[in-house]
Order: structure tokens, then sequence, then C-alpha cells
């Protein structure tokens, strides 16, 4: 090649030709240092006709490459899914590269890096930002930028505990090799049903061709080591596989589990790995050294060398959906990433999503079902406490029948779990003398009340502020009335009730890492926890047998706000922990505390009946031409300026195509109308499911202009409608 064409990472640039000197060669794929301006940048060298640029320019006029990485190239089905991606989700190609080259230090680094870690000793000035950062960090290491993220503080915090000799400077080695996992280390004993569905996967990896399966069972039916046993066929035939899990918190007790089947723990990849850890996760994964990585929805674009299996865990899991940058579905990118590879894809689920169902209905995706608990497990009696017919005492948030099976459990020595999904201690904040709310200065939303840091936090944008003594509207003291329950309220209240009961809370303030997770899972295996409030992070992936008891303090909670997909999340969310109770030989039960006793949801719920559930829901989503019937897009509009805002939208609104079968709806304000310091105007594109609604969009946009300092984002099938 004398010339190349290069997809240098840089979102706002298209692809650019350069001359190949002399002595260089490059393919398509080839990761390569190109100049732009003074500059230089990582690129990958791209098919010109699979990326069309919009000049050519004559080879007089071309720069020279400056160097070819020493990695493989990246393979025509990572490119094809990079390609597919932008186009489907309205991103710049750059961005969705910029994804699988997420290391730069597996590109550029060398062997040896620096890195810090604590020395244990305690410097004279502790500060609270000091002495958080210690707590955090641990016994880990990594760059003081690392560090600081781990800590949640700043960088100048951790360069003065280095110069304080509280941590040190330490050289790491980084590209030593994976153990490769044996997979006939520790096989288990199947059910029959079990056995029948891992043979299907199984004879799907040695066929080495696409084939989407929805792995369909209730919770501890053993999904988990069905799918091992195709991780198990991969391996034995020199392919890699992918697991995707939708929580960090997950990895760490998956990697132990993973280890006890295979002999040793698979790579992982998420984004509480330093960059040294992801350096050799990402040279082994190109090199094709490591046969299992397990990781977030980031490790979907990693270049993959011999890619044999794609398993996404919890796939109906809405934290598959990116909400930042490129809003991709990993669940959905996933399955064509399959497609291109031309590899099996599992979906393993107990409450697979409508849109999955439906893939199955219309035969384009298998379906394999695992009706009944592994073992002696049966499914735990599940019952709804009606809160107005029998309501919590003046001032408390639990029944009385909970709060009595709470007690039982806890005199026969079992584990019970409390679920809200509301952190902190109480979702508002205000002044009872005279009605001050505290409300996020940067954000349309009410700052949270964390009585165990004394602050109150915006879950939004990070803001936080002290908790203050008096109202700062009126100056009146001891004025300020938490209102609602979060989970530190429901731990508060539980002791009051229970003061024998040993109490732990459990949500992303307090299990931010995996090194959390496997510290909370120690705990419980130990009996060490009695009672565990706990937020989503507690509803799936857990297996704890003596937890026996669940209580889902608020179930309406999910109902509220008019998402499309509430009811459903709602089904999902409390089936999925009600799946938390009587794992191993000893019944659950669970309680649901509702105002809505009578709600299809609930009684769904109740009477287990998940399939008319979902054939009503799914009736009602036909009905409404909603998804996956119809098709959604959301095009956000933000700018630090309201006015700016909203002109921006309203020409946008006006210059909508009049299509038929597509509707636009808006501008309006969005719910969440003001985010980190931006003002946020909304439109919403409701299109029948066979018009390609991206190019009518990118078309509609591409006619338009507006100032530098508005932002014009679209999220294709949007799942927050904040």
């Amino acid at each position: 090649m004398s010339r190349a064409r290069v997809l240098l990472l840089n979102a706002a640039l298209g692809p650019l030709d350069y001359r190949v000197p002399h002595g260089m060669t490059v393919e398509p794929g080839s990761v390569v240092v190109a100049p732009l301006g003074p500059r230089q940048l990582l690129g990958v060298v791209w098919e010109p006709e699979a990326m069309p640029s919009d000049a050519e320019v004559g080879d007089n006029r071309l720069r020279n490459l400056l160097a070819v990485a020493d990695v493989a190239p990246l393979g025509a089905p990572l490119r094809r899914l990079v390609e597919w991606t932008a186009a489907y989700y309205l991103a710049p190609p750059a961005a969705v590269l910029r994804m699988a080259l997420s290391s730069t230090s597996a590109i550029e680094g060398a062997r040896m890096m620096v890195e810090y870690r604590a020395t244990g000793e305690v410097p004279l000035r502790l500060t609270p930002a000091r002495a958080q950062a210690l707590e955090r960090i641990g016994d880990r290491q990594g760059l003081i930028r690392e560090l600081a993220t781990m800590a949640d503080v700043s960088e100048a915090v951790v360069r003065g505990l280095v110069k304080a000799g509280a941590i040190e400077a330490v050289s790491a080695d980084i590209d030593s090799p994976y153990p490769v996992p044996d997979p006939d280390h520790a096989p288990p004993a199947l059910s029959a049903d079990q056995q029948a569905a891992a043979d299907r996967l199984a004879a799907d990896v040695r066929a080495r061709a696409f084939a989407p399966t929805l792995l369909d069972g209730v919770t501890g039916s053993g999904k988990t080591e069905v799918y091992f046993e195709a991780v198990a066929a991969a391996i034995r035939a020199g392919l890699q596989t992918l697991v995707l899990l939708p929580e960090i918190a997950l990895t760490e007790p998956f990697l132990r589990r993973f280890a006890e089947r295979f002999g040793c723990e698979p790579v992982a990849w998420h984004s509480g790995l330093r960059s040294t850890q992801r350096r050799r996760a990402w040279r082994a994964i190109a090199s094709g050294q490591a046969l299992v990585t397990v990781g977030a929805r980031s490790a979907l674009f990693l270049p993959y060398r011999n890619l044999g299996l794609l398993v996404v865990d919890e796939a109906h899991e809405t934290s598959f959906k990116q909400e930042e940058g490129v809003h991709y579905h990993a669940r959905d990118v996933a399955v064509m990433r399959g497609r291109f590879e031309e590899c099996p894809v599992v979906l393993a689920s107990a409450t697979p999503a409508i849109e999955t169902r439906q893939q199955v209905a219309l035969g384009r995706y298998a379906e394999l079902r695992l009706p009944s608990r592994f073992g002696a497990a049966e499914m735990p009696a599940i019952a709804a406490i009606d809160m107005i017919a029998d309501p919590p005492e003046r001032g408390r948030w639990l029944a009385p029948p909970l709060v009595r099976a709470l007690a039982e459990t806890l005199e026969r020595r079992e584990q019970s779990l409390l679920f809200l999904n509301r952190r902190g201690y109480a979702p508002l904040t205000l002044c009872r003398t005279c009605g001050h709310r505290f409300q996020c200065p940067n954000c349309t939303a009410w700052m949270v009340e964390h009585r165990l840091i004394r602050r109150l936090a915006c879950h939004h944008c990070g803001h936080a502020e002290p908790t203050p003594r008096v109202c700062p509207e009126c100056q009146g003291e001891d004025t300020l009335v938490a209102c609602g329950p979060g989970v530190e309220r429901i731990a508060d209240e539980v002791r009051a009730l229970l003061p024998e009961a040993r109490v732990a809370i459990v949500t992303s303030d307090t299990v931010w890492s995996p090194a959390k997770a496997a510290e909370f899972v120690g705990r419980m295996e130990a009996h060490d926890i009695d009672i565990v409030v706990g937020t989503q992070l507690v509803t799936k992936g857990y297996h704890f047998p003596n937890l026996t008891l669940v209580g889902v303090v608020d179930a309406d909670l999910g109902l509220e706000g008019g998402d499309l997909r509430a009811a459903e999340r709602t089904f999902q969310q409390v089936r999925q922990v009600s799946g938390r109770a009587g794992r191993g030989e000893k019944p659950g039960r669970v309680f649901i505390q509702t105002h809505q006793p009578g709600a299809r949801v609930m009684q769904a719920l109740v009477t287990g009946d998940a399939d008319a559930f979902y054939e009503a829901e799914t009736e009602a989503r036909r009905e409404a031409g909603a998804p996956p019937f119809g098709r959604y897009a959301a095009i956000v509009v933000s700018a630090e300026e309201q006015s700016a805002a909203h002109a921006t939208a309203t020409a946008i609104g006006r210059a909508a195509p009049q299509t038929e079968g597509m509707h636009v709806y808006g501008p309006a304000p969005a719910p969440l109308a003001m985010l980190r310091g931006r003002h946020r105007y909304r439109l919403l594109v409701h299109a029948r499911r066979a018009l390609d609604v991206q190019d009518l969009i990118r078309a509609w946009l591409g006619a338009l202009d507006w100032p530098p300092k508005v932002r014009v984002s679209v999220d294709v099938d949007p799942y927050s409608f904040l």
C-alpha cells in the first residue's frame, strides 16, 4: 500500500488519507501513529470502500504515517462492528473505535511502569480526604490518577500522601502471561434439563456458526453451570470466550465461581482495573492468549483474536445500556458481534426482556428453558402486604408482617434481605418552618441525605455538601426534616426493632469495587451479617444458601415516572431479588410491600404467572407501536444558556421531516431539565419498525447548524426517559 485511509481517535474528524513511507508495511486493521497538525494521534487503517472520505487528496499532498504499533491488526469482524455500531446509534466511528483501543499503554507503553501503593504509614496530618483515600485504596496499587478515582479524591490528595510517606512508588511488570483454564478441572453434576441445554450450547460452539440462544431459567436453576459447559467446549477448541456481566460488583464473586470450575480465574475487564492490568489484559486478548474474558459492557469492543463464544449474563439488565458517549446497548451489540464473528451468542436471564422474547417468537433466537431450581431448592413463597390495610407504625416503613418475619428468621439464625432501590438516608430534606427544599445547584433534582457520611448529595452530577445544622432560608435550628426512606433509614429502623441483629448496607456507596463485593460475600458466608439492606446491587448474581427471607420495602417505586418499561422493570427487579431467597435446602419466603396489590404486575409476582404478565405487556406494546413493535429515538439538546438550548431545540423541531409512519413529539423541557449545569430540551421520535429512522435523523440533523456551545445528542432505542 502506498497510501492508507486512517480512522483517527478524534470524533470530530472523518477518515483521512496518509502516505505509507517506503519500508513500512500496513494492512486494514493496522494500528498506526499519524500526524495531525503538530500532534501525533493513534488511528487504524481502514478499507477505503468501507469508510468513504469527503474529498480525495492527491498523493503529493499526503503526509507520511509515523509508525506502526507492535500489536496485531484489528480483525475484519471488529471493524465491521465499529461501522455497524456507529451507523445504528448515530455515533462518530472514531468514538466507537476508541472503545476498541481503550488501553493506550497496551499500544505504546514499555513492559515496566511506575505505580503507587500504600505503605501502611499514617501521616501526621490526617485530613478527612486523606483518611478516605487510605481507606478506599487499601492494598491496591495504580497510577496516581487511578488511585484518586478509586478513592474519590483529587490527585493532589494522593500526591500529598506520597510526600508524607503514606504512599510509595513501585515498579510493576505488566506482561506476564495468564494461566490457561482447564475445561476438565471440576466438571459439575448436572440435572437432565441442565445437561440437555449444556450439550446444545456446546454443539453450537463446535459448529463455529452464528447461533443466538436465549437461556431462560428461573433464579437458582443453574444457568451459569450450563453455559460454563459451552465455555469448556470453546477452551478445548482453542477459541476465546467473552462473558459480559451487568455490574462491576458481580465480577469478583463470578471470578471465584469460575476458578472453582476451571482451576484459575479468567481475565477480568472493567473500570476498576489499573493501567498496568488493562495493558496486560488487552495484549493477552489481542494475541489470543487470554482464552476467557469476563467484563462489563466495554469488554465487548476488545480485539479478540479468535472469538468462539459470547455470553451475556443477566441479559435483561438495563445497565447494559450505555447512557453517556455512544448510546449503545451491549446486549444488542453482542448479538451483532456474534454475527460478524460467526460464533454463538448466549443470552442468559431469569426474566428475559420483551425485546428478546419477541426475537424468540419470530424464530430468530433459539430458546433453552430451565423451569426449576437445581437440586432440593424450591422457589420461594411470595406474598403481598397491602400497605393500606396493614400499614407500618407511624414514623416507620416496615409493615408488621414483615417485621415479624424478620424476627422469626433471626431467631432461626437465618439471613434476611431488605430491598429498596434508593441510596442514602432520605430522598428529600426540607425545613418544617419555611418549607425550603434542598435542591442540587447543577440539576433539577433534590439533594439526597447520606447520614453515614453527613452529606447531602446529588445522584445525577455528584455534587455534595455537608448537611447543614440550620435552614439556609429562614436560619431556623432543628427544623430540617428527612422525608421518605432510603436504605440507611431502613437500616436504622431494623436496628431499633431488632437491636441484636447484625445489619449491613449494600449499595454502590459501600460496595464500589470487586474487592468490596468479595468482602461482602465473605461476611455473608461466614454469617457475620444477619440482615442485608440493599439496592439493586443485591438483586442478581449472589448465592447465599442461608438467606431465606426477602422483603421488598417499596415495590411501587419502580412504577413511578411513566416509563414504558416501568411494569416490566418492576417485575424483573422484584423477581430477581425474590430469587435470592431459599437457594439452598432451606425454604424461602418473600414479602412485597405495595399500595397496589391488585396491579397486574403485583398479581403476576405473587402467583408466579410470568407468561400471562408478559403476554399482556407485549400486547400493550403492540397496540402502542412501542418497542419491539415500533422504534423510538430521543434527541436531547443541552446548553449552559437556556435560551440557546431552547432556540436550537425549536429549530430542530421545525425542521422535522414529514414522513409517513414517523411522528416527532416536542421539543419540551426534559424531565431532568437541568443536568450538570446544562439546560436540556428533548424531542422524541416514534416510528414504525420498518422505517430506517437513522437515515432520516442523519439527513434531518445534518442539514442544520447550531452554536458550538450547544450539544445535540441522539439516543436510538432509549431506555432512560429523563
